[in-house]
């Protein structure tokens, strides 16, 4: 065990290579659909939304892809990122657990999503893309890909939850500045988003309904638009491996090895990004390390959800995958975690939970506004909301280890800072939010409207 309390590597240790856990997965793959045809998707079906390299890297099985010099060295402005014992967290816990965290708000944008806008770009501008679609919850992935078009010159259309777009202006400010456009999803520039707010003019939108417009203007541009995704897909939770990778290397320098490695999940990201090269040495070298995925108990996809093949989006234009579903017509309460409110969850992730190769849990919103509260006077960090997801369960297996009177080592992603989240945090203080339990009876209902075709088991 190390004095330190900060652990940072030198620009030569950034990775040279992305990490794909695709190559050690002991499950066997489960196909993906055409949500029209509901046979396995083409590669010239998803041609019309991404580029041939990212296509093929989210097939593919290779262990390792190598990092490209160009991203590099635009990773370069923030990467390695820190790792840092939480000192007086754990003394003001009075736990003998050792709590690490890894520090991602360190990025421009403020959060660990850079870490693959920035080769979703680069990959994007090599086949000639001259612009990007996307959708974004709380805004910090669609800042990621405002900043990285910026650098690629590719122009940059985002769809932004309308709640999100109303509770974070500062989201959208900063990627006004990267130059971006910003819409309030649902939005009159879609026929799906038409069709939305012709039954609900009030609906204050989700992540399933942004997803359909980015995808919808994309698909219908003849080609003069690719869509961008931030979590869920393999290419992505690939690109995030960095995280873990770095990870590995600095609990090393801390002579200590992590029995607990934690992540907020809404579509899996920052958790495969932190975990996957752990669970890789769980799978290949004989270590033990627990995995665990935190969701809020208004979006809990992998605790209430049934593990079953939906559609990626509300209007049922993007291909249909196994996992972890509320179901496609999921429309979540306005909780401040706003990554977070997805109806499903990525297939990888689901499938090693249905396994039991990774643990999750579901806490509910002012217990998670108490910790980051509690982490941010003891460590003098703000988290961002979603992140304080991960603060939550850190500090429960903490105060765990101190009842049974146990030494633990605990790492969880700090997926991002909440410096553009503070109206959050002033409506906590101030007793203005409440918890939200998604019911059940709402994830059956939901049930009811998956793809009826039948499907392979």
């Amino acid at each position: 065990m190390s004095d330190q309390t900060r652990f940072i590597l030198n620009e030569s240790d950034l990775p040279k290579n992305w990490y794909n856990i695709a190559a050690d997965s002991p499950l066997p793959p489960t196909p993906v659909l055409h949500p029209g045809t509901l046979e396995p998707v083409t590669p010239d079906f998803l041609s019309v939304l991404f580029p041939m390299d990212l296509i093929l890297q989210e097939i593919s099985t290779e262990r390792y892809i190598q990092i490209p010099d160009e991203v590099r060295e635009i990773y370069k402005l923030y990467r390695p990122t820190p790792l840092i014992r939480a000192r007086r967290l754990e003394k003001a816990l009075g736990t003998p657990a050792h709590i690490y965290y890894k520090y991602e708000g360190v990025s421009p944008a403020g959060s660990h999503k850079p870490n693959t806008a920035i080769p979703q770009a680069f990959y994007n501008k090599a086949a000639g893309t001259k612009a990007l679609t996307t959708e974004t919850g709380a805004g910090q992935w669609g800042s990621a890909l405002a900043m990285a078009g910026n650098f690629f010159d590719i122009a940059v259309e985002v769809y932004m939850v309308k709640v999100s777009y109303q509770q974070k202006p500062y989201r959208r400010n900063l990627m006004e500045t990267y130059g971006a456009q910003v819409y309030a999803s649902p939005t009159n520039r879609t026929n799906y988003g038409r069709s939305v707010l012709d039954s609900d003019p009030g609906s204050p939108g989700s992540l399933g309904i942004a997803i359909s417009e980015a995808v919808e203007v994309a698909a219908t541009s003849g080609g003069a638009k690719k869509y961008s995704l931030g979590s869920v897909l393999n290419h992505v939770l690939t690109h995030q491996s960095v995280i873990g990778e770095e990870s590995l290397k600095q609990m090393d320098m801390a002579n200590e090895y992590p029995d607990v490695v934690i992540g907020c999940v809404g579509g899996g990201s920052n958790f495969a990004g932190i975990a996957y090269p752990f669970l890789r040495e769980n799978l290949k070298n004989g270590k033990r390390t627990r995995l665990l995925a935190v969701e809020p108990t208004a979006a809990p996809s992998l605790t209430k959800g049934v593990y079953t093949f939906d559609y990626g989006d509300t209007a049922k234009m993007a291909p249909i995958v196994k996992m972890h579903t509320l179901g496609h017509s999921f429309i979540p309460p306005g909780i401040h975690a706003g990554g977070l409110r997805y109806h499903g969850m990525a297939p990888s992730i689901s499938a090693f939970h249905d396994a039991g190769l990774i643990d999750a849990v579901a806490v509910p919103q002012l217990a998670t506004f108490e910790a980051a509260v509690q982490f941010a006077r003891s460590e003098g960090l703000i988290p961002a909301p979603e992140s304080a997801h991960a603060i939550r369960a850190a500090i429960d297996e903490a105060l765990d280890a101190k009842i049974k009177g146990e030494k633990r080592v605990i790492l969880f992603n700090l997926s991002g800072h909440g410096n553009f989240d503070l109206a959050a945090y002033e409506k906590y203080l101030q007793g203005d939010l409440e918890d939200f339990e998604y019911p059940a009876a709402a994830v059956e209902e939901a049930m009811t409207r998956l793809p009826q075709a039948a499907i392979p088991a």
